[in-house]
């Protein structure tokens, strides 16, 4: 882990939960095997009291009413406060609002406002629809104009691929955040001197709000690598080199994967930080134990 901020004061330990906020990110589960193991990871985190739990949405609205009806039970059966996600990609304004209304409707009073990905794939020029909203910025001004949600936005500690600079990466943030968002929530990344580097410039362009580290457990390696290629991540090569050769070794890869996240995390605290978004992936194990080290502890 490199240590080009070590000169940044620490605040405190982590020995007590009220310090820190978590909360936790979900997928839409597929088939029937998938969503056992949602609710199973739901029920083992949900007493971990989150600020809230974020489910996604499939490219293009594909996911619309399982996105839905998850944020619905979640709050219904466990109680915690759920986000949906929200893209405006291939949609137009209305369809768009008819969902935010939709969420509305059902008492979901969070959201994850993102662009979205075009079809073909990141890295391919998106296009709005021509009777859609334009980017996140315009996509936050409009559900801020149908409710008073709270709206998490993304931010890219390496920038958005599809970024000519990083004058254009912020400015694009802070487009976000003045429309209407309270927060951002990062895009994977596995050297947090990535993550200090996109504060100290949103600060410097005037961002106040917090930009909340998203933190990715590594429980397969090859699965995340192929992940963070296609968004752009990148993954250091004394990460790669940790995880070399455990493919066919899980239990040894699971305690390097703990290790890694654990490294990660404490820099990060050491460091001040008091908020992290918990990408789990529907799997709670080496979530759990993160959550462990900041103190927290199921009821």
């Amino acid at each position: 882990m490199s240590t080009d901020y070590t000169d940044r004061p620490s605040r405190r330990s982590p020995d007590a939960r009220p310090d820190f906020l978590v909360s936790f990110e979900f997928f839409p589960p597929k088939t029937d095997v998938m969503e056992e193991r949602f609710w199973e990871s739901i029920h083992k985190l949900s007493p971990l009291h989150p600020r809230f739990v974020s489910v996604t949405y499939g490219a293009g609205g594909s996911t619309r009413e399982r996105t839905l009806r998850m944020v619905s039970r979640i709050k219904s059966e466990t109680g915690v406060d759920a986000a949906a996600h929200l893209t405006c990609v291939g949609a137009t304004r209305e369809e768009v609002d008819a969902v935010v209304q939709g969420y509305k409707d059902a008492g979901i009073t969070r959201i994850v406002a993102l662009r979205g990905d075009p079809p073909e794939g990141v890295g391919k020029p998106f296009t709005p629809h021509p009777d859609g909203y334009k980017d996140a910025a315009d996509l936050v001004a409009g559900i801020r104009r149908i409710g008073d949600f709270d709206i998490s936005v993304a931010a890219y500690p390496e920038r958005h691929p599809q970024s000519p600079s990083w004058d254009a990466e912020i400015d694009n943030l802070k487009r976000k955040l003045d429309a209407g968002a309270t927060r951002a929530i990062t895009q994977m990344y596995f050297d947090n001197d990535d993550y200090f580097r996109l504060v100290d410039r949103a600060q410097a362009a005037g961002v106040s709000a917090p930009i909340v580290p998203g933190i990715q457990p590594i429980h397969s390696f090859k699965q995340i690598s192929g992940f963070a290629a296609r968004c752009g991540a990148s993954i250091p090569g004394w990460v790669a080199d940790r995880f070399d050769g455990l493919d066919e070794d899980p239990e040894t890869h699971a305690l390097v994967a703990s290790a890694v996240a654990a490294e990660q995390v404490l820099e990060l605290v050491d460091q001040g930080i008091t908020e992290f978004h918990f990408f789990t992936l529907n799997r709670s194990n080496l979530v759990l134990a993160l959550a462990r080290l900041l103190g927290y502890r199921p009821d």
